[in-house]
């Protein structure tokens, strides 16, 4: 008999948090009780929960007692003060934020990847991964599976909501200035992004790399448990409302084949193929927008690196890249009591 759980959402009128909401209900999740925890601004809000209305409460330093689940999508300002206390009460967090990810007592998830790892968490703290790694490795994973993952070179394409509601209204506002010939000021994002591309997610490090690329090294390194694996990749901005695109050349230790690496695919949760270059078949954000699976296609032999294949992933990273890989780790510790 599946154990029903006391879950609280940390961050619930947030756009991860709205998705989680979402999840939880479409999973039929099994809850004893939900809490809705928010900032004080937010506090009072009505939220609709199967047939139900619940209310946002204020987020504070007692808000765990009797949560056994805590879901963080507040921004790691807010894990790093409050994911410590939730743990302390007795609570399992999992934190969608970058407050945790490299603390080797803190395990990074995902599912369909690495789930024993979920299910040893001295802190009582799991994290929840990038959302560019995640859609990335889950395009590679079945291929590690076969070939041996040696190094990864990708270029992602993020999409505006990355950045939150406000990145979606600043490209909005920006494309209907532009039809109506109106000035503006970005203010969400360095220089203009209607119609243009923004080599630049997050701050740059001293390395020349932003802290968003330094991600996926650090992060599939962890993931994969793959201490030496060689990461390099470069993050964009693009002109695209949901669902993030990443170009990955990926080398492997063994020979590789495009027929064998379709089949690598078979079976596989969470992640399917679409292509056909005969009918200009492949991926967009369009196709993985508001669904759950991640699409992989334009599969082929590098031209320049040996055993290695030139792919293109995509997934929507509010749901398989925050919201739904979250709830399957709650999932992962329903199951496993």
């Amino acid at each position: 008999m599946t154990q029903a759980m006391n879950v609280a959402i940390v961050g619930a009128t947030g756009a991860v948090g709205v998705e989680i909401l979402s999840c939880l209900e479409n999973r039929n999740f099994p809850l004893k009780s939900l809490k809705l925890l928010a900032s004080a601004r937010s506090a009072g809000k009505q939220v609709s929960f199967r047939g139900k209305m619940l209310t946002v409460e204020e987020l504070t330093e007692n808000s765990f007692e009797g949560v056994d689940l805590a879901l963080f999508s507040a921004g790691g300002d807010i894990s790093r003060q409050f994911a410590p206390i939730a743990a302390a009460a007795g609570c399992v967090v999992v934190d969608n934020s970058s407050a945790f990810r490299q603390d080797p007592d803190v395990p990074l998830v995902v599912p369909e990847i690495n789930p024993e790892a979920a299910l040893n968490h001295p802190r009582n703290i799991i994290a929840n991964p990038n959302c560019t790694t995640i859609i990335t490795l889950m395009a590679l994973y079945p291929l590690h599976l076969k070939f041996v993952l040696k190094t990864i070179i990708a270029s992602s394409y993020q999409a505006v909501s990355g950045s939150g509601q406000h990145g979606i209204t600043e490209l909005e506002n920006q494309v209907r200035a532009i039809a109506d010939g109106h000035p503006f000021t970005p203010s969400v994002y360095p220089c203009q992004i209607a119609f243009n591309v923004i080599p630049q997610i997050d701050s740059f490090t001293d390395t020349g790399y932003t802290k968003e690329e330094l991600k996926m090294l650090n992060e599939s390194r962890k993931i994969l448990s793959l201490p030496d694996l060689k990461v390099t990749c470069t993050c964009v901005r693009v002109p695209v409302y949901r669902s993030h695109s990443i170009s990955a050349i990926a080398q492997f230790e063994r020979p590789v084949s495009v027929e064998e690496a379709r089949k690598a695919y078979d079976g596989m949760p969470g992640i399917a193929i679409k292509d056909d270059p005969a009918t200009s078949t492949w991926p967009t954000p369009l196709d993985t927008t508001c669904q759950d699976t991640c699409l992989v296609g334009r599969i082929r032999k590098d031209l320049a690196i040996d055993n290695a294949l030139n792919l293109w992933a995509v997934g929507d990273q509010v749901l398989k890249g925050a919201a739904l890989n979250a709830v399957q780790i709650a999932e992962l510790l329903v199951k496993h009591d």
